[in-house]
């Protein structure tokens, strides 16, 4: 899995919570650093994307990934802060799987990514305690 936010702790956190379950975390502090990841790094199966990030925005990585045959299919789920909705609408229309407001429950993040994954919700909630 992938998480790109440019606030080191909210990466740590979510990095935090995910490693209680199945997921290995890699960690990417920016847009451009993002899809260097995903190119060098063939087996992530899910992506979380801060909105608003130095170089490329969350919205431009999407677009890239949705750009590219290899990253079309990927999960993404989009996290920003409050009061962007116009942000919301564009990441839909560019194939968002989800949109999750900041500050979320790192659960709610937890039983998202999972299910988008396939991982059971069982399986999710004994990781996520």
């Amino acid at each position: 899995m992938l998480v790109a936010d440019d606030e080191p702790h909210i990466g740590r956190i979510i990095k935090m919570k995910l490693e209680q379950g199945p997921f290995r975390v890699t960690l990417a502090y920016d847009g451009r650093e993002a899809l260097e990841v995903l190119a060098r790094e063939p087996d992530i199966a899910l992506v979380l994307l801060d909105l608003m990030m130095p170089h490329l925005s969350g919205l431009d990585v999407l677009a890239a990934m949705r750009g590219d045959d290899r990253w079309r299919a990927l999960p993404c789920i989009i996290l920003t802060a409050a009061g962007q909705e116009q942000q919301h609408t564009r990441a839909i229309e560019l194939g968002a799987n989800d949109f999750l407001t900041k500050p979320f429950s790192p659960k709610k993040l937890y039983a998202r990514a999972a299910e988008l994954v396939g991982i059971s919700a069982d399986e999710a909630a004994a990781a996520g305690e």
